[in-house]
């Protein structure tokens, strides 16, 4: 095998393993720019890729499958927003607690499931003629549809944010909660809403993996990729587009290591297994060394609102 074709191959696996990353990301950007902290996206994603995968295999349609991820990482969600939300409860704990339940839930459920491939998953769509382009045809263009969708998300949720009213009274929760209701802000309706809409995209992530990643189940399967989307969403600053270059960053550590050891590199498997979580914290460490005194982190992340103490 050419050079060239161990790089087409690394960049491509990237962005697969990438993208499971970036939708849990991209879900929890939107909740954290909403103001309310969800750790529990690791429990949420695994919730999503059992529930999918056994919906996928009960009605042979990965479509099926990826609609009842969504539902169930909305209904986890939901949970986590009533709790932070109307109840006040510490986001963190929340969030803890949710991880824990969706890691125990997930393994209950998934339990008959063990080992069982998926009648039809999602399928590689190749996008001619951009598909032929030289080194980025391969990368980008041959993948499944929920890689191609995750292009459109990223600057669909850019423009969003940026570009619309709409997003900038989301911002303003996460900013200034007290200021948006002031003006006329619908402050708890949209907070549930985006916090909803976020464990909707982390089911997703979680989706990917049982049906088109590793077309199967198994326990712990996302491996910690919950974790690394929370953190990613600090190396991000809260910005979809950079979210979109950190998932495929963390997704290459990943899919190096495994290309790694085809190529019989004689390292320890358990620290090339490790490579995602160290450069996880090698970059957060950098990150927060570079923007200690201006991350960007919205101005009530984490509190709690209560219209009558404004």
């Amino acid at each position: 095998m050419s050079e060239q074709s161990v790089l087409v191959s690394i960049l491509a696996a990237a962005v697969t393993a990438g993208t499971p990353i970036l939708y849990a990301a991209l879900g929890e950007l939107i909740t954290e720019r909403a103001g309310i902290i969800n750790l529990g996206m690791e429990g949420i994603m695994l919730v999503g890729a059992v529930s999918g995968f056994i919906a996928a295999v009960n009605t042979s349609s990965p479509w099926c499958g990826l609609l009842l991820a969504m539902l169930a990482g909305g209904l986890m969600a939901l949970v986590h927003a009533f709790l932070t939300i109307t109840l006040r409860a510490n986001q963190v704990v929340s969030g803890l607690a949710l991880t824990i339940f969706g890691t125990g839930l997930s393994g209950y459920l998934g339990k008959a499931y063990i080992g069982m491939p998926v009648p039809r998953p999602f399928q590689i769509l190749s996008l001619e003629p951009l598909a032929r382009i030289p080194l980025l045809g391969p990368v980008f263009f041959q993948h499944d549809i929920l890689v191609y969708l995750s292009y459109l998300l990223v600057p669909a949720l850019w423009v969003f944010l940026y570009r619309t009213r709409a997003g900038l009274n989301l911002r303003s929760l996460g900013e200034n909660p007290a200021a948006a209701d002031a003006l006329g802000v619908n402050v708890f309706g949209l907070k549930y809403l985006y916090v909803v809409i976020g464990g909707m995209l982390a089911g997703t992530g979680g989706a990917y993996l049982s049906l088109a990643y590793a077309p199967s189940w198994l326990e712990n399967m996302t491996a910690g990729r919950g974790w690394i989307a929370v953190a990613l969403v600090i190396f991000a600053l809260w910005n979809p587009l950079r979210a979109l270059a950190g998932s495929y960053f963390f997704g290459g550590i990943d899919a190096l290591g495994f290309r790694l050891q085809a190529l019989g590199v004689m390292i320890p498997s358990f620290f090339l297994k490790m490579l995602p979580y160290l450069f996880t914290v090698l970059v957060l460490t950098a990150v927060l060394a570079r923007h200690k005194n201006s991350l960007g982190a919205p101005g009530a992340l984490g509190l709690a609102y209560d219209r009558e103490e404004r």
